[in-house]
């Protein structure tokens, strides 16, 4: 898969995630797959995508923990 092709299906589920807060999850876990579709093809990933994926990754772990309690 081309690189913007790439780009541009990360930038629809940021959009989807703004407008469909509820499917956060799902649109997490889809921006982590098209990152790694990323790394396969040995592209640099976009900081502010890497640190969002961080950032994503510290809140469900900190729901996830919420929930286990």
């Amino acid at each position: 898969m081309a690189f913007d092709q790439i780009k541009l299906e990360i930038e629809q589920l940021l959009t989807d995630m703004q407008n469909q807060p509820q499917d956060s999850h799902e649109i997490y876990l889809s921006v982590m797959e098209k990152l790694n579709q990323l790394k396969a093809t040995g592209m640099p990933l976009p900081e502010d995508l890497v640190k969002l994926e961080l950032e994503l990754e510290k809140e469900f772990a900190a729901e996830q923990r919420e929930s286990e309690a």
